[in-house]
């Protein structure tokens, strides 16, 4: 079945025809993708993609979280095994699987990409399931193999104009530096992510920092610690950073004295450090990376609310992100209140915030935003990467917020292929809510369409600095 020309837009003729029309004004506009997770190596080696589930299932914790919860193991789907004990490795097996469950994501977000990177991306209308599993997996292999496939050529079809990639504080960016020798004129920019060097309670938080101190060649001492993070945040900038990110499990922030912060520092450097100080350290550096942003330009994003690893014996097996992190409730109002007092005043300062935790929309997200010069609202994120949930961001934040103090969408995607149907899904969502202001006599037409415009392109673009 091919996917309707107009889902996710309204059924009601008024509204509908409205909405039709804010569509086809934005629908082809470029994308702007300033905060995800692709692999900066696909584009500097411009390698083929090795086959579908490689492209599709192996690298999407939506997919195989989903399989998961419903008895399929890790290990069937080819997710590597920290312990080196074999997985599958036969991509048309783990294709199989997919296409033998795929009933499981019926009402889905990720059936609603999946499609349309099918439809577009490879041409292929027929809905996934046992009987044309082989069929569409030769199907796509085979297109795989071609040149326009090659993720260059892919992200210039997919009429990206920006995509940023998110990168460790100790990375060297060879790849960055590898797409900038190449000549070609894909921009492709980093992010600075300095989690593994601010969370103490990491196991591996004192080597990372070691490293990264020696990297900088910088003394372990706090000043030391702090020259470290300005050298290698100048050093992304170098390559084309333009933001910074920082996914901690709460919004704390502290305003430490100084003498206060060097001796946390020295108690978190030792073994065994206590939670609370490894919270308390966490809460100094969004202080400290907001105090940077103001001198270096880096816009500052900050993804909180996560209980990682949730589920313990599937992080001892597998590690990190593989489906089993869960929103938690979080508090914005009072956490993030040591921050704004030094910095919320200052417009140098773009402090975007992003929240798994819904009901703090309209109670506390979108009054900060509305107030602070500093704070802009991020779009919904990762479980409310939804038509459901970003209609409810708009209803919940625009009476407070307005949409000037919200900075359009980002993708936030692993999925190559995702891409543009994420940014389809969103412009389609917010065209179907503008068309409610224009129908209910709130936004006169034209007014609509310069909204949707920038709620498509503009606003990211600005926002980003990009």
């Amino acid at each position: 079945m091919p996917l309707h020309p107009d889902r996710l837009l309204p059924s009601e003729s008024t509204t509908g025809a409205i909405a039709k029309r804010l569509y086809q004004s934005v629908r082809a506009l470029p994308i702007i993708s300033p905060h995800g997770h692709t692999d900066p190596s696909w584009y500097a080696e411009n390698a083929a993609f090795p086959d579908p589930a490689t492209l599709f299932v192996k690298p999407d914790h939506y997919i195989f979280r989903m399989l998961y919860s419903q008895g399929v193991k890790l290990e069937a789907l080819g997710v590597p095994r920290l312990d080196g004990m074999p997985v599958e490795t036969d991509g048309r097996k783990i294709w199989r699987i997919f296409a033998d469950n795929y009933h499981l994501f019926r009402g889905t977000p990720s059936r609603l990409w999946f499609e349309h990177s099918l439809q577009e991306v490879f041409g292929i209308e027929d809905r996934l399931n046992s009987a044309n599993a082989d069929l569409l997996y030769d199907r796509i292999a085979e297109r795989l193999g071609e040149a326009d496939m090659r993720p260059r050529a892919l992200y210039e079809r997919f009429n990206i104009e920006v995509i940023a990639t998110t990168d460790a504080a100790t990375d060297p960016l060879a790849a960055h530096d590898g797409i900038k020798a190449s000549g070609w004129k894909g921009r492709v920019v980093p992010t600075y992510r300095p989690d593994a060097v601010i969370d103490a309670s990491r196991k591996d938080f004192r080597s990372e920092v070691e490293r990264f101190l020696a990297l900088a060649g910088a003394p372990a001492t706090y000043a030391g610690y702090l020259d470290a993070h300005r050298s290698q945040r100048a050093y992304f900038k170098q390559r084309g950073a333009t933001s910074t990110d920082h996914g901690h499990p709460s919004a704390r922030t502290v305003d430490l004295s100084r003498n206060e912060a060097e001796a946390l520092f020295e108690r978190v450097l030792k073994p065994d450090v206590s939670a609370e100080d490894a919270d308390i350290f966490r809460a100094q550096m969004l202080t400290e990376m907001a105090r940077m942003s103001v001198e270096d330009g880096l816009v500052m994003q900050l993804h909180p609310g996560s209980f990682r690893n949730h589920n313990p014996q599937l992080f001892a097996e597998f590690g990190l992100d593989k489906g089993a992190d869960i929103p938690t409730r979080t508090d914005y109002v009072s956490n993030l209140k040591p921050l704004l007092d030094a910095l919320g005043n200052d417009t140098r300062l773009t402090l975007i915030l992003f929240t798994l935790d819904e009901t703090a929309y309209g109670r506390e997200l979108a009054p900060l935003a509305g107030h602070y010069p500093a704070l802009r609202l991020g779009p919904p994120w990762w479980f409310f990467d939804s038509p459901e949930g970003m209609h409810r961001f708009r209803e919940l934040t625009t009476e407070t917020a307005g949409f000037y103090n919200t900075v359009g969408f980002n993708d936030d995607t692993r999925a190559f292929c995702s891409i543009p149907a994420r940014h389809d899904m969103a412009r389609r969502v917010d065209c179907a809510y503008l068309a409610g202001l224009v129908a209910d006599h709130r936004l006169e037409e034209d007014e609509a369409h310069e909204l949707a415009h920038d709620l498509a392109y503009r606003l990211a673009k600005q926002a980003y600095r990009l």
